[in-house]
Formats: C-alpha cells, sequence, structure tokens
C-alpha cells in the first residue's frame, strides 16, 4: 500500500507488476501521478521515465522518490511528448487514457515498444450489459471493504468524492467491445479484460518471429 492508502487503482498494481518483462531495461509509465506505481517498477526495471501533466503530481512523485536513482519524471503533455522509437521494453498506463486521444496515442506507445516489449494499459471503463452492470454492484462492495480495512473508512473523504464527481462529468468511459476493437486495429494479439473495480486491462507483446517468452502472465482480479 502506498502514501495513499488503499485505491481502485492500487489495488491492481501487483496485477500490472506480472507483466513486466524480465531483464526490463527501460520501462515507461504515462500518466504517473504521485509516482507510486514508478517506484515499485524501480525494483524490476534498470531505468524508469515517467510522465505526467500536473506540475503538482510531479512535485510530489519527486518529493517520494528521492532514493530512487533510475526514475525520471518528467512533466509533459504526453500528446506532444516525442515518443523514442522503439526504445522501451514495458509501457504502462493507469487510469490516464480516457482523458486522451486514445488512437493516436496507442499508435505512438506502441512504436515506442522494443521488439518482444511488453504494453499494459488500466484504465476506467463504461458498463454494458447485465454482466457488467452486476459486476458495477459487486464493485462497490469490494471497494467498500478493502477501503474500511485499509484506510478506516467506507467511503472516499468528501473533497475526494467531490473531485470524483467532476472528474465523471467531464470524461467519457469507452467499453469494452469499444476498446477491443480499437485495439484488434493497432495493436492486434492483444488481450482486453473487464475487471471487478470498473476498470479493464490490456495487453499486448510488440510481436517479432520467435515462439519463445521470457515472461509468464498469470491472471488476477
Amino acid at each position: 500500500m502506498d502514501e495513499e492508502g488503499w485505491t481502485a487503482n492500487n489495488h491492481y498494481h501487483r496485477l500490472l507488476l506480472r507483466y513486466v518483462p524480465r531483464n526490463c531495461q527501460k520501462a515507461l509509465e504515462i500518466g504517473c501521478g504521485t509516482g507510486s506505481f514508478a517506484r515499485l517498477l524501480a525494483g524490476r526495471c534498470k531505468r524508469v521515465v515517467a510522465i505526467d501533466l500536473s506540475s503538482e503530481m510531479i512535485r510530489v512523485a519527486r518529493a517520494r522518490s528521492a532514493q530512487f536513482e533510475n526514475v525520471e519524471f518528467e512533466l509533459a503533455d504526453v500528446m506532444t511528448w516525442e515518443f523514442p522509437r522503439s526504445q522501451f521494453d514495458f509501457i504502462c498506463s493507469i487510469a490516464t487514457l480516457h482523458h486522451l486521444e486514445q488512437r493516436e496515442l496507442l499508435v505512438k506507445m506502441r512504436d515506442a515498444l522494443r521488439p518482444r516489449g511488453v504494453l499494459v494499459i488500466m484504465d476506467l471503463v463504461g458498463s454494458q450489459g447485465l454482466r457488467e452492470r452486476v459486476l458495477d454492484v459487486l464493485g462497490l462492495g469490494v471497494s467498500g471493504t478493502l477501503r474500511l480495512i485499509y484506510n478506516g473508512r467506507l467511503q472516499p473523504p468528501p473533497a475526494v468524492r467531490k473531485a470524483w464527481e467532476q472528474h465523471g462529468k467531464q470524461d467519457h468511459y469507452s467499453t469494452t467491445n469499444q476498446i477491443r476493437a480499437l485495439a484488434d486495429e493497432i495493436l492486434p494479439g492483444s488481450i482486453v479484460k473487464r475487471r471487478l473495480l470498473w476498470r479493464y486491462t490490456l495487453f499486448f507483446r510488440n510481436h517479432i518471429p520467435d515462439t519463445s517468452s521470457s515472461m509468464t502472465c498469470k491472471e488476477e482480479d
């Protein structure tokens, strides 16, 4: 658990770490926030580049990460940031893509991967159908219970709830079908999974003609 206590995002950090390739030399996180996942990546990758648009987030991330010499936090707009081509073994983004032009960004992320590099996205999702709406209801119970266990309260503080209400008014969440269609077009062979806490994950490995694998991924909610 990081300094912010339990959240629906850091609930999945352990799952996302399972996708990091062995001997990862260079990783990129897009939308790093206060740097909690970037610090976890620092223990598995030789170098981590972490980007966020918020100057305050970057300030906090740098302050909390002073002992991590292999993490570089950069204040930048990822839509105008110059992605180096074929440079990263691992690229990830957590709860960020729904703010951005997804098609354009997915192409940039794909092209920045080295051969056999891995791209993992976790983002908020719009529910569709009975099964996913049932998952939403179950998620309310699970999130409330975990928040009580780890944070000592059933709900986030009022200021956080208000911020999320405003956040939800401004954003549009794609459905899993929409995400899969876009992934099939840009990231063929990718795997999209609906998760419990109003989120999905997307996994993609940059394909080369090699049947061997340096990583085994184990799925969990």
